[in-house]
C-alpha cells in the first residue's frame, strides 16, 4: 500500500475534484468543522499525504505538524503556499508516533484509518492518544461505501480486512487494503476510549470527533 500511495502522489488530490453536489456538500462539512476546531491548536496530522487537509488546518491553527511514512506525498505537502508559516512535515510511521517531537492538543487524521488493519485499530489509536495527551481534540474522517466508486471491492474468506482494486494513470493495478465503518461499528469502537464524542455517517463521508480521555 505504501507503493501505491508514492505512485499516486502526483494524481491523489484529482478525488476532491469530483462532480457530485453531495460529495462536495460533506467534503466542504469536514473542512467547516476542522477549521472551526483547530483554530489556535496545536495540531499533530497522520498520514497528511499531499497536504489537501493540511491547508485547511493550517488556515486556523497555531502550529501543524504532518507525518506520512511517503516522500513523495511530503514533497508535494512542502512545496504548496504556507503563507503563516505555521506547517512541518515529517516522514514518519503512524504506528510509531513517540519519535515525532512536539506538543500537540488537537489530532487530526482524515483518509487513514480505513487503511489500518482492524486488528491494528486498538494500538493506532492507543498510540495516537497517548502522542496527544487526556484532553486534546481528535477529528478522524474517512469514505462511505459506495458501490462503483473508488474500485471493485474485494473481500477474502480468511481475513476481517477488505480491499480495493484499483488502476492509476500510468496504467498500473494495486490491490489496497480499505475498510469500511458503520455508525454502530464506530460507536462500538470510539465510545469506550473518548469524551463527548460525535459520529457522522453521510453519502460520501463519515466522521468521528471527540475528547481524549
Amino acid at each position: 500500500m505504501q507503493a501505491y500511495y508514492g505512485a499516486r502522489a502526483e494524481e491523489y488530490e484529482r478525488i476532491y475534484h469530483r462532480e457530485d453536489a453531495e460529495y462536495q456538500q460533506e467534503l466542504a462539512l469536514l473542512s467547516d468543522i476542522i477549521k472551526r476546531q483547530v483554530d489556535g491548536r496545536r495540531v499533530l496530522e497522520i498520514a497528511c499525504g499531499t497536504g489537501y487537509w493540511s491547508q485547511i488546518a493550517a488556515e486556523a491553527a497555531t502550529q501543524l505538524v504532518g507525518v506520512d511514512i511517503r516522500p513523495e506525498v511530503l514533497h508535494i505537502a512542502e512545496s504548496k503556499p504556507w503563507p503563516k508559516g505555521n506547517a512541518t512535515f515529517i516522514e514518519g510511521d503512524a504506528y510509531e508516533l513517540p519519535e515525532i517531537g512536539g506538543e500537540f492538543d488537537y489530532g487530526l487524521a482524515n483518509f487513514w484509518f480505513s487503511h489500518i488493519p482492524r486488528n491494528r485499530i486498538d494500538s493506532f489509536l492507543q498510540g495516537f492518544h497517548e502522542r496527544l495527551g487526556s484532553g486534546a481534540q481528535v477529528f478522524i474522517a474517512d469514505n462511505v461505501y459506495v458501490p462503483g466508486r473508488g474500485g471493485e471491492l474485494i473481500t477474502l474468506e480468511d481475513s476481517e480486512d477488505t480491499y480495493k482494486r484499483r488502476e492509476l494513470a500510468d496504467g498500473s493495478k494495486h490491490e489496497i487494503l480499505k475498510n469500511y465503518f458503520s455508525y454502530d461499528e464506530l460507536t462500538d469502537i470510539f465510545k469506550p476510549i473518548s469524551q463527548h464524542l460525535r459520529i457522522f455517517v453521510g453519502g460520501s463521508f463519515w466522521y468521528v470527533c471527540y475528547t481524549v480521555k
